[in-house]
């Protein structure tokens, strides 16, 4: 059964964090908060917790369109392949927000990844996701546990989420209430942004 527990975005536990990171480490799957939906995040470099997800989905691995959970634009450069100074102008103006930007990946790419031409980046504005990050130190593979077949509560209520999902993940941070709202999708991979899906994010601003 997985572990709960409670942590306040304004000021994250130390303590708290640490845990979080060695499950992670330890190729566990979390459920953690956004500025958006909860997500179900892994390591991203281990594969075996990356499968774990894909099983949990229901999707063959390769073919997931997972995000990037990163805690700065720093580590845009070990996915992506190198953007022009318009596309990145856009990143730094509205991240950390909630939105998901589809980049074109590059070589270095985790192998279970490497046939994929994009990736979804994410740099959410929530403190709890990014200290996970920042101290993991590489980016969490995430996708959100909100389900359109389900009570909307479920992806909202830390409770209710973990009574769902304690036997099929490691650890459930409660982190507050959630949004039941997700990201703004923009292909920034092409000549023009593109909106893929219209979320909490503001699209007007493209």
């Amino acid at each position: 059964m997985a572990e709960f527990i409670k942590i306040y975005e304004d000021k994250p536990s130390e303590a708290a964090i640490k845990k979080v990171v060695q499950v992670l480490r330890d190729g566990g799957l979390v459920i953690y908060p956004t500025d958006t939906v909860y997500g179900l995040g892994c390591d991203i470099t281990n594969s075996r917790a990356l499968e774990r997800i894909a099983k949990i989905k229901g999707i063959k691995l390769e073919k997931a369109n997972f995000s990037f959970i990163c805690h700065d634009l720093s580590n845009l450069s070990d996915y992506v392949r190198q953007i022009d100074t318009a596309t990145f102008k856009i990143l730094k103006r509205t991240l950390p927000g909630p939105y998901t930007f589809i980049l074109p990946g590059n070589n270095d790419l985790p192998k279970e990844f490497r046939k994929k031409k994009t990736v979804g980046i994410r740099v959410p504005d929530n403190n709890i996701a990014l200290e996970i990050v920042k101290l993991l130190g590489n980016p969490i593979v995430s996708t959100s546990i909100h389900d359109e077949d389900e009570v909307l509560e479920y992806s909202t209520d830390p409770e209710l989420i973990f009574e769902k999902w304690q036997h099929l993940v490691d650890l459930v941070i409660d982190g507050g209430y959630g949004d039941n709202i997700g990201s703004t999708i923009i292909d920034l991979s092409g000549y023009e942004p593109v909106i893929v899906r219209e979320g909490k994010g503001d699209p007007d601003i493209f």
